[in-house]
């Protein structure tokens, strides 16, 4: 079986190796950041990617979304230091077969593998309950409607980019970048993008994105 580990930290990297150094039917492969993760996922594709939120230039969220679109059948378990069940819920939606977050038992990390391998879904109990009795007032802020790309694009504009950089960074075209604007000016009540990055800054999503794992 083979595990593509998706982090920027190389301690994490060798963290999850050490995990699975046991399970004797299990290669491990990593990739540090996006365009990586999306050749090795081209030249081999494995039978489980485990991917962190927080990467360099284009968040886990976003790369979930270009994994998919090119395998729709990916089996993807997001591994994140984040253990608010909002940010699973969003990766649940996004397609991720699982959620195990930093600090959970490497139990549950190597038991989170093995059941999306198999072709289940998997949350770890604390992680299901935290989701299941969330606070109710997440369901009408109108932040928790972004889509990955719309939550990209929010956090870029945040760290000063123009839609321009924007689009290169997402290997998209400034047309898609200005609709998505568009609809994210009706979605949050935005009059202009300055309107977009101050209800960024103000919601602290920029810091959630760049600092706690999205």
């Amino acid at each position: 079986m083979r595990i593509l580990i998706v982090d920027d930290h190389p301690m994490v990297i060798e963290g999850c190796r050490g995990m699975l150094s046991v399970q004797k039917d299990i290669e491990v492969l990593e990739a540090h950041n996006a365009d990586e993760a999306l050749d090795a996922y081209a030249s081999a594709p494995p039978d489980v990617v485990v991917l962190d939120i927080n990467l360099p230039g284009v968040s886990g969220f976003e790369l979930l979304r270009r994994i998919f679109k090119r395998d729709a059948n990916a089996k993807i378990i997001i591994f994140s230091m984040n253990d608010d069940p909002v940010f699973a819920a969003r990766a649940i939606e996004g397609g991720a077969r699982g959620y195990v977050a930093k600090n959970e038992d490497p139990r549950v990390f190597i038991k989170a593998i093995r059941a999306v391998a198999g072709g289940e879904r998997y949350l770890s109990n604390t992680l299901a309950l935290k989701l299941a009795f969330a606070d109710q007032s997440h369901v009408s802020n109108p932040l928790d409607a972004l889509n990955g790309r719309e939550i990209e694009i929010l956090r870029n504009l945040a760290d000063g980019k123009d839609m321009t950089q924007i689009a290169h960074i997402l290997k998209v075209s400034y047309k898609t970048v200005a609709n998505n604007c568009i609809i994210l000016k009706r979605k949050l009540g935005a009059q202009s993008t300055a309107d977009l990055l101050r209800i960024a800054v103000e919601n602290k999503i920029a810091m959630k994105l760049c600092r706690r794992a999205i």
